[in-house]
């Protein structure tokens, strides 16, 4: 058993369960053979693109959660700096980068900076 296939097994179950839908339905609603699911959510094998696209989007699983698990960014505030960039236009994202990364630096630094 591979880490991705385990992350992935884990999150379907959970974000499966949560949504109050058995195996087969989300086979229906996915058009994924359930039997595929069952392995998924066994954390067997290498699920393909088209079965894992739909997956993620249908149980609104969050990739980070199934990409990068050892992260765990889980927190109130990670998750309102998340929203705040939803929301944001391409063009207000590209002007707010450069005051994040001076903001992080700043932060990092080994000068303690009040900000």
């Amino acid at each position: 058993m591979h880490d991705y296939s385990r992350s992935l097994g884990v999150a379907v179950i959970k974000a499966r369960k949560e949504l109050g839908l058995t195996q087969v339905k989300l086979a229906e609603m996915t058009g994924i053979d359930s039997r595929t699911i069952i392995k998924i959510e066994g954390c067997e094998g290498n699920p393909m693109l088209e079965n894992l696209y739909p997956l993620i989007r249908t149980l609104k699983i969050d990739p980070w959660e199934v990409f990068y698990p050892e992260l765990k960014q889980r927190d109130a505030a990670f998750r309102q700096l998340q929203l705040l960039l939803i929301g944001c236009s391409e063009e207000e994202i590209k002007k707010i980068l450069p005051i994040c990364q001076a903001a992080f630096s700043a932060l990092k630094s080994k000068e303690t900076i009040q900000i």
